[in-house]
C-alpha cells in the first residue's frame, strides 16, 4: 500500500516582486507626508520621529504574529540601518542646495546601482534583458524628475550630496538583502528601524534641528510616515528582497518616483508634463522588462525527505 505525501508548494515567483512594488508605491509617500511636515518640524528630526514612532509598532507586531521576541541582530542589519539613516539625512540636505529634479534623479540613480553592487560583491551576475531594462528606467527616471519647471537654482555640492545618497541606496539594498538572506523579514525591519532611530538622532543633534515641533499637531507628518512608509512601505520592500533578486528589486522599487508623482498631482495640482509623463511609462516599461531577466522556477517533483528545513517568514 503507497502513502500519498503532500509537498509544500512551490514559492510563488511574482510575491517577492508584487511585495516590493507595493511597498515601492508606499515608500513614494514618504516626500508626500515631509512636504506636509516641514511647516512645523526640520526634515531631520521628522526622520527621527518617523523610525522612534515605528520601532514599537514593529516591536508589538513582531511578538503579535510569530510570538518570540527578536532575533539577535546581525551586522549587515546594522550596515543597512546606518546606510538608510545617513542616505535620508544626506539627501534632505542636498535638497537645499540643489534642485529637486537633480536630487531626485540621481538618488533613483542608486536603485540602479544595486545590480552592479551584487554583481560585484555577490557573484549574482544578472540576464543580458536586466541591461536593457536599466537603459529604459534611467531614461525614464531622467524623464521623470527633470522634464518639469526647473525652479530653483543648481550647485554641484548639492548635486555631490544627492551622488552620495545614491551611493547608500546601493549599500542599504545591498546589506539588507544580506540580512534578510539571514534572519527574518519582521527581525529586519525592527532593527533596521531601531538603526535607523540611532543615527538619525545623532543627525538631529549635528544639524541643530530641534527634536520637538512648536505643537502637537506638528507630530503628525511623522507618525504618519512611520505606518506608511516605515512599517507598510520599508517592511514589504525587506521581505520581498528575500524573495526576489537585488538586480531585479532595485528596478522595482522605481515605481516611489511615480507613485509620488500621481499623488502630488491630485494633492498640490501639479499635473505632470508630457515628458514627466513618458518618462512614468518607462519606468513601468522598466520595472516590467526587469522582470524578463528573473530565472523561472521549476516546479520539481522529488520524494519528500527525512529532514525538515527550517525556513524565515
Amino acid at each position: 500500500m503507497t502513502q500519498t505525501v503532500e509537498t509544500p508548494p512551490v514559492a510563488r515567483a511574482w510575491l517577492g516582486p508584487l511585495l516590493l512594488l507595493l511597498g515601492g508605491m508606499l515608500i513614494g509617500l514618504a516626500p508626500i507626508g515631509l512636504r506636509m511636515g516641514l511647516d512645523t518640524m526640520g526634515p531631520q528630526a521628522i526622520a527621527f520621529w518617523r523610525y522612534t514612532f515605528a520601532a514599537p509598532i514593529l516591536f508589538i507586531l513582531l511578538i503579535g504574529i510569530e510570538r518570540r521576541m527578536p532575533a539577535r541582530i546581525n551586522r549587515y542589519v546594522i550596515m543597512a540601518g546606518i546606510f538608510f539613516a545617513l542616505d535620508i539625512g544626506l539627501w534632505h540636505w542636498g535638497l537645499t542646495l540643489t534642485t529637486v529634479a537633480n536630487a531626485t534623479f540621481i538618488v533613483n540613480l542608486g536603485n540602479i546601482c544595486v545590480g552592479f553592487a551584487a554583481w560585484l560583491f555577490l557573484k549574482d551576475k544578472p540576464k543580458p534583458i536586466w541591461f536593457v531594462a536599466v537603459f529604459v528606467a534611467i531614461a525614464g527616471a531622467a524623464a521623470l524628475s527633470l522634464g518639469g519647471e526647473t525652479g530653483g537654482k543648481t550647485d554641484i555640492r548639492g548635486d555631490l550630496l544627492a551622488l552620495g545618497a545614491a551611493c547608500l541606496v546601493a549599500g542599504y539594498m545591498l546589506c539588507s538583502k544580506l540580512a534578510r538572506n539571514r534572519l527574518g523579514a519582521m527581525d529586519v525591519i525592527f532593527w533596521l528601524t531601531v538603526v535607523e532611530a540611532g543615527v538619525a538622532a545623532i543627525i538631529v543633534i549635528v544639524s541643530g534641528e530641534s527634536f520637538i515641533p512648536a505643537t502637537l499637531s506638528g507630530f503628525a507628518a511623522p507618525a504618519f510616515l512611520a505606518l506608511a512608509a516605515q512599517v507598510g512601505g520599508q517592511g514589504l520592500i525587506i521581505a520581498g528582497l528575500g524573495r526576489t533578486p537585488a538586480a531585479i528589486a532595485g528596478i522595482i522599487v522605481l515605481i516611489q518616483p511615480v507613485f509620488a508623482a500621481a499623488i502630488s498631482w491630485q494633492l498640490f495640482d501639479e499635473p505632470l508634463s508630457g515628458v514627466q509623463g513618458a518618462g512614468a511609462a518607462l519606468i513601468l516599461f522598466g520595472i516590467w522588462l526587469s522582470q524578463r531577466g528573473m530565472k523561472r522556477r521549476r516546479k520539481i517533483a522529488s520524494k519528500p525527505s527525512q529532514e525538515t528545513a527550517k525556513t524565515h517568514i
